[in-house]
């Protein structure tokens, strides 16, 4: 007999919302919540949601994502640790599954004497979001290290990318991919306690300079070639212009952060003013980095 979606109850939720879900923590329902406990219990959800064209949204940590107050219909397919969230390594290389927390793999890299991901500390989210969306900052982002990644395609297939099948761009990559099961990444060998101390320097200067403590989403907005997002924003004096409980931060302006009682619409209202004011004085349209459900 066809399964139907009826037939996951261990890990079903219907209309559940999805703000503790997200980092902003504002968001609407998702019609189907499904939480896999296993790769193959994932793969299965996935292909009986794809028989019922259901929408499919895969969920991890939610600390890039914003959810409209409306909520989502269809499958929201939460995949975060301990699903697809082994790490192994060996030798030089690491294989971090999709759901691996990039803060563990970045932790287990450093214990095995692995340096190249230390300047991706205090990066949220999980390898899949990380990789897809190229995260880094100024010292280089995660597609500089990727070998080759293992993919669930759009046709229901299980592939592996490596060489000219990926490119990576500022925040940007070729991942078209219906989900990332696993990457490996290539490092090189270094001395543990040297990495903990260059880690430990890019934390603080991270914390530093950005709302690390608050409720928020990461950065909201691409950098434009050659420009900081951040300083245009400031520069329109818009440091703590609020809309109902969010507020643009007055430490880093390219971070929304929230408070309790806030819905998306206020965040969705600070961004559509941000980009407004930005492009009447500096004719720059601000490209989201954040994604919008």
């Amino acid at each position: 007999m066809t399964k139907s979606i009826e037939d996951f109850s261990e890990i079903l939720q219907r209309e559940i919302p999805l703000a503790s879900f997200t980092w902003l923590r504002t968001g609407g329902p998702a019609e189907y919540l499904l939480t896999p406990r296993t790769e193959e219990e994932l793969l299965e959800v996935l292909q009986v949601c794809r028989a019922q064209q259901l929408p499919i949204r895969i969920l991890g940590s939610g600390s890039n994502l914003l959810v409209r107050d409306e909520g989502v219909r269809g499958a929201v397919i939460h995949v975060v640790e301990p699903v697809l969230g082994q790490i192994t390594i060996s030798d030089t290389s690491v294989t971090a599954g999709g759901g691996a927390l990039l803060s563990h793999v970045i932790t287990e890299a450093t214990r095995a004497g692995l340096g190249g991901m230390e300047h991706l500390v205090g990066i949220p989210g999980t390898v899949a979001g990380a990789v897809v969306g190229n995260s880094g900052g100024r010292n280089g982002d995660i597609g500089q290290l990727i070998q080759s990644i293992r993919v669930l395609t759009q046709d229901g297939v299980i592939a592996v990318r490596r060489g000219d099948e990926l490119s990576f761009a500022y925040r940007r990559s070729s991942i078209q991919d219906l989900l990332l099961l696993s990457a490996t990444l290539e490092l090189h060998k270094d001395d543990s306690e040297e990495l903990t101390r260059r880690m430990r320097k890019n934390w603080i200067m991270k914390r530093s300079t950005q709302p690390l403590a608050d409720q928020s989403a990461g950065c909201i907005f691409r950098n434009p070639r050659g420009l900081s997002a951040g300083a245009l924003i400031e520069q329109c004096g818009l440091k703590n212009a609020q809309s109902g409980k969010a507020r643009v931060s007055d430490r880093h302006a390219n971070f929304i952060v929230t408070e309790p009682g806030a819905v998306s619409a206020d965040v969705e209202n600070l961004i559509a003013r941000i980009r407004r004011e930005v492009a009447a004085k500096y004719s720059v349209e601000l490209e989201l980095e954040i994604r919008v459900w």
